[in-house]
């Protein structure tokens, strides 16, 4: 069981938590995640390690309330438990040679971003960071991201808060600026990560995203967080999450991460077609 030491909301929807997992705060890395299970019916949810404290002994995780474990796992409060809390999952965020990079966060994204423009800036790089949202409502760690990046620009869609406009519109704006970035890190939706990478690519500039795929078991066993890259085979949680932005099939991406939309929007528990009388809160 992991206790959850404190609780922050962040916006109407996205929550951080700060959770007691000494062993996994002690090896976690900017770029890898844990898998959570709320309690014995719950299902297996990856998030990413948005901060950790290895003298605490503590792990940050921050998620939106999307589906019904989430929304579980936000009415918690500090004080709760969590049953399943294993990491740290994945490769972490390549750090060392870079000078100067744009991290690009998209949304609830930002939360994946911030630990990467953190390691990146903490090992000497400049790093300026482009956070977009829809609207000021739902702006996230603007203080957080200020602090570990040498510049911080942020956009709204609608325009009620910093630039308006979207991610790729600053992007493509400071390179032909002359920003000669060694690195562009894009992480949100997938199709802003890859309009990212068709910004950079005429550019030439080295590009990576943080892929989100479905995953299951976290160790690249059930082959559910497949995604083809460069016309191969990778396994987003054990290969990944990271991968060339010029080389990910975006589209197949996108078509697999809907296949099972209506049961991740399902309030109602789940009726097992096999006839076993299972409740699931997951």
């Amino acid at each position: 069981m992991y206790k959850i030491v404190s609780k922050k909301i962040l916006n109407s929807a996205v929550i951080s938590m700060e959770v007691e997992a000494p062993f996994i705060a002690r090896k976690a890395k900017a770029g890898q995640f844990i898998i959570f299970r709320v309690d014995e019916f719950g299902e297996r949810i990856p998030l990413t390690i948005a901060d950790f404290d290895r003298e605490k002994g503590t792990v940050t995780i921050i998620f939106q309330l999307v589906g019904k474990s989430t929304k579980i796992l936000g009415a918690k409060e500090p004080g709760d438990m969590i049953l399943d809390f294993v990491g740290p999952l994945g490769q972490p965020t390549e750090i060392e040679g870079y000078k100067k990079v744009c991290v690009v966060g998209g949304g609830v994204g930002c939360a994946i971003a911030y630990p990467s423009a953190k390691a990146l800036f903490q090992n000497g790089a400049d790093v300026d960071i482009i956070a977009g949202f829809r609207n000021k409502d739902i702006v996230i760690l603007e203080d957080e991201m200020k602090a570990v990046s040498n510049r911080l620009f942020l956009t709204t869609d609608d325009g009620s808060y910093g630039a308006k406009g979207f991610v790729t519109d600053q992007l493509k704006s400071l390179i032909e600026a002359g920003n000669n970035y060694d690195l562009v890190i894009a992480i949100g939706p997938v199709i802003m990560m890859k309009m990212v990478a068709a910004v950079t690519k005429p550019f030439g500039i080295k590009t990576i995203v943080s892929l989100n795929p479905i995953m299951i078991d976290g160790t690249g066993m059930c082959g559910g967080c497949r995604v083809t890259v460069g016309g191969e085979i990778r396994f987003a949680c054990v290969h990944g999450p990271d991968f060339d932005g010029h080389k990910v099939d975006f589209d197949e991406l996108m078509r697999r991460n809907t296949v099972y939309r209506k049961q991740e929007l399902a309030e109602s528990d789940h009726v097992c077609r096999l006839g076993l009388e299972v409740k699931n809160n997951g």
